[in-house]
């Protein structure tokens, strides 16, 4: 039986394939673009937009086990059907379903909650990749990183155990109905993450501690758009708990120890360097 990856050439979707396909397993990759797909040798890539059930025709016929996202496009907006989303996934007999949650729950979550499907919500915190968004670009040209609250916390996780507990929950399932929060092994400060990303690279990285007017003022110079901008003072000005608790998920699930910031950095070191 395959499985199926939506968001097949996203950041973690791509990982999943891969984890899946190191675990011997057949892979069908759903991509809006699949001339462009890059995915590797053996996976079946399959033309289709979760935001337009209507594309899908067949896409699930044969699969076993489906990693769905619960937004559309690049702009993280809701699925405009998941209902008619899971109907299709019930119609065709697939039997368990993963969900990276990337906004609130929604229709998609409240149809598969009734569904009788196994299905699974994975909840990751910060993502560590996120790190090459923001910071490449500064660290390359400037050397040093200017951001608001230099004390918050974050237990920030490495995209790669995103993927390995998506692909354990696909392949082995026992999850079904449960929220699964996602994190790294320590929780560290914005000041911690500068100084390890430093050593990594080879040289020290400055650290400018913003006033929230003053990150209002360089986001605005960015380009962001004001409610973007208020979204962040407010998200990272009052970080959730659970984006600062460390929780044994990777662990308990993969068997596996979570990968650290340090890891995530060295393994990433060269897109900082100039």
């Amino acid at each position: 039986m395959t499985f199926l990856v939506t968001g097949a050439t996203g950041t973690v979707g791509r990982l999943i394939v891969a984890e899946l396909l190191a675990a011997g397993r057949p892979v069908r990759a759903l991509t809006r673009n699949p001339a462009s797909a890059a995915l590797p040798d053996g996976v079946e890539v399959v033309a289709g937009d979760l935001a337009r059930p209507d594309s899908l025709a067949g896409v699930f016929d044969g699969v076993e086990a489906a990693h769905l996202i619960n937004f559309a496009g690049d702009d993280y907006t809701p699925l405009p059907d998941g209902a008619g989303l899971v109907k299709l996934a019930a119609e065709a007999g697939v039997r368990r379903i993963t969900v990276l949650g990337g906004r609130a729950e929604g229709e998609l979550e409240q149809a598969l909650a009734a569904s009788g499907i196994e299905w699974t919500l994975l909840e990751p915190v910060e993502f560590m990749s996120n790190t090459l968004r923001w910071w490449a670009q500064t660290v390359k040209t400037e050397g040093v990183i200017k951001e608001p609250f230099g004390e918050r916390l974050s237990a920030l996780v490495h995209e790669r155990d995103i993927a390995a507990v998506a692909a354990t929950i696909l392949v082995e399932g026992g999850h079904d109905g449960e929220t699964c929060t996602i994190t790294g092994p320590e929780a560290i400060t914005l000041r911690e993450k500068v100084a390890i990303l430093g050593a990594a690279i080879g040289r020290e990285i400055g650290f400018v501690e913003l006033t929230v007017d003053e990150a209002r003022a360089k986001w605005r110079a960015d380009g962001m758009g004001e409610e973007t901008i208020e979204f962040l003072v407010h998200a990272l000005g009052n970080t959730p708990e659970a984006g600062y608790t460390v929780v044994p998920t990777v662990k308990e699930i993969t068997g596996r120890d979570a990968r650290g910031f340090a890891q995530w950095a060295a393994e990433n070191a060269d897109a900082f360097r100039a």
